[in-house]
């Protein structure tokens, strides 16, 4: 995939079927445009090109740090090339780009820059300063311009179309089953394997404590999770804690950290990805080290458990 962050990068060539948009989380309607991109652009033998932005569009109109993302700009680019797309143009999203109207940016960006014979979007697209470009909008440039609109329809699921939103909504609330039925995948993030305090060692349950990667990506809800912790390509099933470990410490710092079965190995400045794959129960203050040992020992089997189910859908 060749990757581009300027136009002046970038090759002009009518023949290119093209989408844009944040795509954060490229969730199932994401893959849903984004196949529809990849099935005319074959059809033409043209090239396909997705046109993304970073940041986010939301943290820049707002002024606010704290629009968490659920994917980073690395992991959308990694997941854009492993489904297939060819041109991708990152954008950067500052103020003044944000006040081009629809037809400015769309005229001087695509078409006097990219070129294109055909794009595709969302059933609810919309671009430029207010969001005041939409399907229509295209048309009309398309008429003018000479390129064919296709709009996708959103996917349903039981009766609730998909949305970055909802998937980061659902996070917020620690639901990663929903999020991942969404996303089509589950929901992940990747860090830096560091030191802690050694504390779970003492009780017997090693873990790694984890540094994310990226201070903008969206973590689950606090709370116990059965994961998938990827290292060095291998997966290894544990348990997770995200919190504030009431139990010990009252200064509230939220840390991360997994519990691998069966695993010993020195994994310290190891990159690591986590595979969220099912919230257990909530965090809880208890009243001794000997009672929060006895319930991590149920949530070892619960987290067993959970493993299991996994391992049946995969060989069933």
């Amino acid at each position: 995939m060749e990757v581009f962050k300027s136009l002046s990068e970038v090759k002009k060539e009518k023949n290119t079927v093209l989408t844009m948009g944040t795509f954060d989380g490229i969730h199932l309607g994401h893959r849903r445009i984004i196949e529809s991109v990849k099935k005319h652009s074959a059809a033409l033998n043209a090239r396909n090109f997705l046109i993304t932005f970073d940041p986010h569009p939301r943290s820049v109109i707002s002024g606010s740090n704290d629009v968490k993302l659920l994917n980073t700009l690395q992991e959308k680019i990694d997941i854009l090339e492993e489904i297939g797309i060819q041109n991708l143009l990152i954008i950067n999203f500052t103020k003044e780009f944000s006040m081009l109207d629809s037809e400015k940016f769309f005229k001087n960006y695509i078409i006097d820059k990219i070129g294109l014979s055909e794009i595709v979007v969302g059933y609810d697209h919309h671009f430029g300063k207010g969001r005041g470009g939409d399907e229509n909008t295209l048309r009309e440039l398309g008429e003018e311009y000479d390129f064919k609109v296709f709009s996708v329809d959103a996917v349903n699921i039981n009766g609730t179309n998909v949305s970055s939103t909802k998937i980061r909504n659902a996070i917020l609330k620690g639901d990663v089953n929903l999020a991942g039925l969404f996303l089509g995948r589950y929901y992940s993030f990747s860090g830096t394997v560091i030191r802690g305090d050694g504390r779970g060692r003492l009780l017997g349950f090693p873990t790694a404590n984890i540094l994310p990667n990226d201070e903008t990506k969206l973590l689950p809800a606090i709370g116990i999770y059965a994961v998938e912790t990827v290292i060095d390509g291998k997966k290894h099933f544990g348990v997770m804690s995200i919190g504030k470990r009431p139990t010990f410490y009252n200064d509230g710092q939220l840390t991360t950290e997994v519990y691998i079965f069966d695993f010993n190995n020195d994994i310290y400045c190891k990159k690591v990805t986590v595979n969220v794959i099912e919230r257990i129960r909530g965090e809880e203050k208890y009243s001794s080290a000997e009672e929060l040992v006895a319930q991590m020992e149920k949530d070892k089997q619960a987290g067993m458990e959970i493993f299991n189910r996994q391992v049946n859908k995969v060989f069933n």
